[in-house]
């Protein structure tokens, strides 16, 4: 992956900028730490953003941790529990997350306390830092949640650890919670030109609507997410049982798990029999590398619709808005961020107000028309990898030069 590709997207300037700031930062060791290869925003995101750094003359590495599924129970807990959910949190379950991590660290350390920055995503990592004693680099600990109204008991645990780091980063300033340390807003982003964002060709998206049996001849609203019910998959089918009593219309809720997501099969089942004797509700779940043809059932969709209930950020959002959708969002963290009433699509706070927003678009197509031409615009000027990797590269010049901040925008 080079950066040179990208130029004809972003323009000669941003590319010119990224490769000055590099000048600064190169031969520095990176080291990204998460919990899967596979599935979710923040696999997406390091699969383009380690290369890129490379790219730069940076010498950037991924690490994930392995674990069992009574880790990822407990990991899942944290995520619900940073999300607000009051969640049953026992000694039995923490000496479990920590003996797994602790059984990561000794695979990792050689290469953790030798980087000059190491980069932990989200919770599941983040008691790495405190097995790690002769660390010479810089360590930052990446939230991609909203953590702004934690379960207690959770955010005291992991703020044990969190608090041992050099800084923290947040996707908005209303996520952040108060550490003693600096922070940054870093929004996420999409790469334009990987598989799932790239332009397609319009047989390849019509072959894919005929594969999984869409009719031509009728609106198509989707949802790509995760099985999770912070998605509220549930709640979609409703806004769309409420719409299709006037319109008529296709609905299809697309998604697959990630390997630290051990709830996923539960709530897919749960979504297939909501769904059950509906022939208009199409239930897809995909696997991880289905790229291309999530790729294509964004393009074939006239409305794209993420109704999450609690939300980091949501790539689907950013996605679809680049393929010049309008989307329905629900009115949470950084979907607020992207979706703007009468601009680039709608917020919602309801079943009831997405299946009155679904139906105002689709009798109005010059309105759908209108409001993706803006949607794409947004995310061109706002929301890609180019600018995501400005701010990273700003962030580790701020931590050798010494910040002093709490809350800063780079």
């Amino acid at each position: 992956m080079k950066l040179d590709s990208y130029e004809k997207v972003v323009g000669g300037v941003a590319v010119s900028q990224l490769r000055q700031l590099a000048t600064e930062l190169a031969g520095a060791r990176v080291v990204h730490v998460n919990s899967t290869r596979d599935g979710g925003g923040v696999a997406e995101i390091l699969r383009w953003l380690v290369p890129l750094m490379n790219d730069l003359g940076l010498h950037a590495s991924w690490e994930v941790i392995e674990g069992h599924s009574d880790f990822f129970n407990v990991t899942k807990a944290f995520h619900n529990g940073l999300q607000g959910n009051p969640v049953v949190l026992t000694q039995k379950m923490l000496d479990v997350y920590q003996e797994t991590v602790v059984a990561n660290a000794d695979r990792l350390r050689p290469v953790l306390e030798e980087a000059d920055f190491v980069i932990i995503h989200d919770p599941q990592p983040a008691f790495l830092i405190g097995l790690c004693p002769e660390r010479k680099g810089r360590w930052v600990w990446r939230c991609h949640i909203d953590v702004s109204r934690p379960y207690r008991k959770v955010w005291r645990y992991l703020k044990s650890s969190i608090s041992q780091y050099d800084a923290s980063i947040f996707s908005m300033p209303d996520f952040a919670q108060r550490v003693d340390h600096p922070q940054f807003i870093i929004a996420p982003s999409i790469d334009p030109l990987s598989e799932k964002n790239r332009e397609l060709p319009p047989p390849e998206i019509e072959a894919m609507a005929k594969q999984f049996g869409l009719s031509q001849d009728l609106p198509v609203i989707t949802q790509v997410s995760r099985f999770d019910r912070f998605k509220d998959p549930i709640g979609v089918i409703q806004s769309f049982n409420m719409l299709n009593r006037s319109v008529e219309a296709q609905l299809v809720l697309a998604g697959g798990g990630a390997s630290d997501d051990p709830e996923g099969a539960m709530v897919l089942e749960e979504v297939q029999a909501a769904a059950q004797g509906n022939d208009h509700i199409f239930v897809l779940m995909l696997p991880s590398d289905a790229h291309r043809i999530i790729n294509a059932l964004q393009r074939s969709s006239t409305i794209v619709i993420q109704k999450s209930l609690q939300e980091g950020f949501g790539l689907t959002v950013t996605e679809a808005m680049w393929k010049s959708k309008p989307v329905i969002g629900g009115n949470v963290g950084g979907i607020r961020l992207q979706v703007h009433n009468y601009h680039t699509g709608f917020l919602v706070d309801s079943p009831e107000g997405a299946a009155l927003r679904l139906r105002e678009l689709l009798q109005h197509p010059e309105a759908c028309m209108r409001m993706g031409s803006t949607a794409r615009e947004f995310v061109r000027l706002n929301f890609l990898l180019t600018r995501h990797l400005r701010e990273y590269l700003t962030l580790m010049l701020a931590l050798r030069c010494g910040v002093e901040s709490h809350l800063l925008a780079v």
